[in-house]
């Protein structure tokens, strides 16, 4: 990571400072540098870390809304195989895995709240700047291994301008590890109920003449608490970077991917109350499978143009093999005379090739009392294939032919503007510019049905930061929210015509406060609160196909509400004088309100999927010698799942505990979760009117263990 400037920051360097105070005494011995090294490099590694989190931290410091900082090394001391394990602390996130592998269902701020978890919608996820999430604003293809980060950034809403990102649910950028801020050797294993295995190894180096390298490579297997979820996944990941003169960088990323996963199915209500372990019918029928083969090189090159100015260029591309089974065998009776067997009306395999190209331009300077950004993201997606007949997880006849493409591009502009001592005006403004094109051909009748459109929005925002002393800030914004469609939503549109669906657009207002106080002569308490309110216009939401069962019927909805407190409270509280021993309690709760607004057919109705509060926490005592130890809890409100608020998911309270010790060299922890074995619904699929047979619930995991051991050299 090239050096900061200090003409850049000098002006947020207290918020930064206190920031990473807080985040070192939260998380206690893991945040240090784990041992000495080598002594080539040592201190660069240190700097390097350290400029990076500061980085990071001024990032949020200097946003007039609700923005996190995940630091990817706490996650070895918990059990975390997928995003919703990350996440479980962000405030604003609603996540959650269907079956305990590595696919969730992610929403931030109530995007997404719809049918099918296949499209994954309304947050932008990005690697180093540049895009996971398709050209389309799709993120079906694939999900990062949060152990493969080093840190990452989760920007709500609008918010995410820094990032260029036009969606409703804002965007996460992943920061990859490199030589400059690990160890040169990392072995990790974790394992437990389930058939949990996950192992890891990570080499590092520094070489002479400014050049670096690392690489990880990862396995992971999961027999799963549900019949028909086995997944088997494996991975490489590395990147080598050049430090040239002025600080400047360029780094060359790669990685592969190979996931096998199978699907369990949803259930009814009769089913998961009798036995939640079990796996549909459909799904052991139709073989239900998820298998991603995908890899992606990228390149970021960093150029720092003396003390108040720098340039970013950023270019990715990834190509990805899909093969979904999805959808069993539907069968009708025949109503003719005679006898005759039920035929067969429609099933679904996907079998897809994905290829995606992301651009990134960035340009910041310093002027003054003025911090200018100025970026470009450009986006071009193609996807190639087609939907077959589904024979027990086999091809049997293509139906659809589909040729995909879809550009995006977004042109941003902000300015951090230093009013006074203790004000900050953030102002700027995005151009969007999106391409969108369908292209299915039935193979039985030879009809072709093409939905293509182009979308445009300018997009701005103001907001405002008042430093109400050196540790604690007070923020509020207003903007406009953007999305365009994505190109499974045109090719799911209900009116199954040429027409296309018109983009989500609205407005958020959004007041809050971080910062963090001295609690007696050795602790402190930290917070985190945003509060927003959007209308949303023309919401694009899918419900499920009767007549096609797993495939959606998408529409324009005319007006939304979306509306929530989002907090984070934490502290470390000295239980002696010396501070050898300490409480380190967290809480994280989010309230939501999302309902439709005087709709002619849903009335104020609450939108399904997310639930009116949930609150995740955790009481943790911390030693200075290394070893902690405390309760987790969740709190999770009951949830609608129809449009139609006819069928409502029961509330659930889940309760465990973890412990680990941190060494110089190594750290191990223990983790119990649902110690009380509670049945309850993880996720499910949303529908317009759900019976009371539906099968729509996914069962959260039963009583589990895991452990983990982590080595450093």
């Amino acid at each position: 990571m090239p050096s900061i400037p200090h003409a850049r920051i000098h002006f947020p360097l207290h918020r930064c400072a206190a920031l990473l105070t807080s985040a070192l005494l939260a998380a206690g011995p893991q945040a240090q540098v784990a041992g000495p090294a080598a002594a080539i490099g040592m201190e660069t590694v240190e700097v390097h870390a350290r400029q990076l989190q500061t980085e990071l931290l001024r990032e949020q410091s200097l946003t007039p809304g609700g923005v996190s900082v995940i630091d990817s090394d706490l996650m070895y001391q918990r059990n975390v195989v997928n995003l919703a394990d990350m996440l479980r602390y962000t405030p604003g996130i609603w996540s959650n895995s269907a079956s305990g592998g590595s696919g969730v269902f992610l929403s931030s701020r109530g995007s997404n709240l719809d049918a099918t978890d296949y499209d994954m919608n309304g947050i932008k996820l990005m690697q180093d700047g540049l895009p996971i999430t398709t050209a389309d604003g799709n993120n079906h293809n694939r999900l990062i291994d949060p152990l493969s980060t080093r840190y990452a950034t989760v920007a709500r809403g609008a918010n995410a301008l820094t990032w260029g990102a036009s969606t409703l649910g804002g965007a996460i950028n992943f920061v990859s590890p490199t030589a400059l801020n690990s160890e040169p050797v990392e072995l990790f294993a974790t394992g437990g109920s389930h058939g949990r295995f996950n192992a890891r190894a990570t080499g590092a180096g520094l070489l002479e003449n400014g050049l670096d390298g690392l690489v990880t490579a990862e396995s992971s297997r999961w027999d799963g608490y549900r019949d028909h979820s086995r997944e088997k996944r494996e991975g490489i990941y590395g990147n080598t970077g050049w430090q040239f003169a002025g600080g400047s960088e360029t780094r060359l990323y790669a990685g592969y991917l190979d996931s096998d996963q199978d699907l369990p199915g949803a259930l009814t209500e009769e089913q998961f109350k009798s036995d939640p372990d079990q796996s549909s019918g459909k799904a052991q029928g139709g073989n239900y499978q998820k298998n991603v083969n995908s890899w992606r090189v990228a390149n970021r090159t960093h150029w720092s143009l003396g003390d108040n100015s720098s340039l970013e260029f950023g270019l990715s591309w990834e190509e990805q093999s899909l093969y979904h089974p999805i959808v069993d065998k539907v069968l009708v009776d025949f109503d003719g005379p005679g006898p005759m067997p039920p035929t067969e009306v429609f099933s679904l395999l996907v079998d897809t090739d994905h290829r995606d190209l992301g651009v990134m331009l960035r340009y910041e300077l310093n002027l003054d009392q003025h911090d200018l950004l100025f970026g470009v993201n450009y986006g071009d997606g193609k996807v190639h294939g087609g939907n077959y007949r589904n024979d027990n997880g086999r091809k049997n006849g293509l139906t659809t032919r589909v040729n995909n493409t879809a550009q995006s591009t977004e042109l941003f502009i902000m300015d951090r503007w230093r009013l006074a001592e203790q004000w900050t005006l953030v102002y700027g403004a995005q151009g969007v510019w999106a391409d969108r094109n369908v292209e299915n051909i039935e193979v039985e009748s030879g009809a072709r049905r093409n939905p293509h459109d182009d979308y445009s929005s300018l997009n701005p925002r103001a907001g405002i930061l008042y430093d109400i002393s050196e540790n604690a800030t007070v923020f509020a914004n207003i903007s406009k929210l953007y999305e365009a469609p994505t190109n499974f939503e045109l090719q799911d549109d209900a009116r199954e015509n040429e027409q296309t669906l018109d983009a989500m657009k609205g407005t958020v207002v959004e007041i809050g406060s971080r910062g963090s106080h001295t609690l007696g002569e050795a602790g402190e308490w930290y917070w985190d609160v945003a509060v927003y309110y959007a209308q949303i216009e023309d919401e694009i939401l899918s419900v499920d196909d009767p007549l096609e069962p797993g495939t959606s019927l998408t529409t324009n909805v005319d007006d939304t509400v979306h509306a929530g407190v989002e907090s984070l409270f934490g502290a470390s509280v000295a239980l002696d004088a010396a501070g050898q021993h300490r409480l380190a309690p967290t809480l994280s709760l989010t309230l939501n309100d999302f309902r439709f607004d005087n709709d002619p057919y849903y009335g104020d109705n609450n939108l399904p999927a997310a639930p009116d509060y949930a609150l995740r926490g955790e009481l943790l005592y911390r030693n200075a010698n290394g070893f902690y130890a405390g309760p987790t809890f969740d709190l999770v409100d009951s949830r609608y799942a129809d449009f139609s608020n006819t069928y409502k998911v029961d509330s659930y309270g889940l309760l465990g505990l973890r412990a680990g010790f941190i060494a110089e060299r190594w750290e191990v922890f223990a983790e119990a979760s649902n110690l009380l074995d509670t049945h309850y619904v993880s996720t499910f699929t949303v529908k317009d009117i759900a019976g009371p047979d539906a099968d729509i619930l996914f069962p959260g995991a039963p009583v589990s263990v895991y452990a983990g051991l982590r080595f450093q050299l």
